[in-house]
């Protein structure tokens, strides 16, 4: 399973979560800082990768065209990176499923409530 994590999330989950997720790469070490959001679609359905991002405009254009790319969207509000973090790492076999469904396009993720 490839991630492809958004501008609007941080670099930094690239190396917080190399031992749960082996494929990911932030669209700023692919080469697409400030690209709109149709190339990052395209390069990710391309090259296998679902999207995971905070951006509700990747939301609405997986309803629009379905998948490929799939996206897992975040509605987490402004969560830090650490929350972040830890919301995949509890997914992750959520996700693994959702990756492996030829059916499903999105993923919404939300934290749970404290």
């Amino acid at each position: 399973m490839k991630l492809l994590f958004d501008e609007n999330l941080s670099y930094r989950l690239v190396a917080q979560l190399a031992t749960v997720f082996l494929g990911r790469q932030h669209v700023d070490s692919a080469g697409f800082h400030s690209r709109t959001d149709i190339e990052i679609w395209n390069f990710a359905g391309n090259n296998g990768f679902t999207i995971v991002t905070k951006d509700d405009d990747f939301r609405q254009r997986s309803f629009l065209s379905g998948a490929p790319p799939k996206v897992v969207w975040l509605s987490i509000g402004n969560a830090g990176t650490q929350r972040i973090a830890r919301l995949l790492v509890d997914s992750s076999q959520v996700i693994e499923v959702f990756f492996r469904d030829a059916d499903d396009s999105l993923l919404v993720l939300e934290l749970p409530e404290d």
